[in-house]
């Protein structure tokens, strides 16, 4: 049996200013966009239709601004809205950890849509092109979520090798709920839509990929997650992750379906949304 190590959550600091690992972890996060984005954009199909790594750049900061500002509205609005309003000050506070993937998610799919405005993408062809870098950050952002010992599992059997007692909570062995959602909702899901996305696929089937099978990996790994509250429906409880969880599977299946019904492959963009 371990014990969460409870590091300190400021990795360093510089005069008055404090560096927190989960900013750090969110840095790592967009710094393997542009990593993941280059190697991305050197297979053949995806430089067909005019990819550039000077769009990466571009992306970049209206994905960042999607990811923080939707993550942490998600948050608010999702799982902890009487706190938030109770205390608006904390709303700010993305230093304390507290960010939703699902909320995350739909301020990426706003932010992308008026980046594809811009450039004369449509959005289904840039959600298939970025799909496949956005696991490997989620990863990242659980990684911050085990340093700041947020995010406790359910209780463990004591005597499964890795059942951690986290200080902070109690003395009971729990499962080490982070990591496994790194492990699985991350760097699992990485592998599979890497290899899947190597090959030309029809606009919407990676995006479709990706949203089933994020889906699939969150609901099951937030069965070892202390649920932020439970849901009810039809005499069937599941977490608040797991409900949020559901309409992405739903949504992948449909977009899966429609992709190769419609087989219609990714455009270039419009010249006149260039940018040049």
């Amino acid at each position: 049996m371990l014990i969460h190590p409870m590091p300190n959550p400021i990795a360093f600091s510089v005069g008055p200013l404090a560096v927190h690992w989960y900013g750090l972890m969110y840095l790592l996060a967009f710094a393997q966009f542009i990593l993941i984005g280059r190697l991305r954009i050197r297979q053949p199909h995806i430089a067909a239709v005019g990819w550039k790594k000077e769009d990466l750049d571009d992306m970049l900061f209206y994905g960042v601004l999607g990811v923080v500002i939707g993550g942490r509205l998600g948050e608010i609005l999702f799982y902890n809205p009487a706190y938030y309003f109770a205390n608006p000050a904390d709303m700010i506070a993305v230093w304390k950890g507290g960010m939703s993937f699902h909320g995350g998610f739909l301020g990426v799919l706003i932010a992308m849509a008026i980046w594809g405005r811009k450039r004369g993408r449509h959005l289904m062809d840039i959600m298939d092109f970025i799909a496949p870098m956005v696991p490997l950050g989620y990863a990242a952002g659980r990684l911050g979520n085990f340093i700041n010992a947020e995010l406790p599992g359910r209780p463990a059997d004591p005597s499964l090798p890795w059942a951690m007692i986290w200080p902070n909570v109690d003395n009971i062995p729990r499962h080490p709920s982070p990591i496994y959602q790194m492990l699985v909702d991350g760097i699992l899901l990485f592998i599979i839509l890497w290899f899947f996305a190597r090959n030309p696929r029809p606009r919407m089937a990676v995006a479709g990929m990706f949203s089933l099978l994020y889906g699939c990996a969150r609901f099951f790994t937030e069965y070892f997650r202390t649920p932020d509250y439970n849901v009810s429906f039809g005499g069937i409880t599941i977490s608040a992750g797991q409900m949020l969880s559901v309409p992405m599977i739903v949504l992948g299946i449909i977009l899966l379906v429609v992709a190769y019904r419609n087989k219609q492959q990714a455009q270039p963009a419009l010249q006149t949304g260039s940018g040049k």
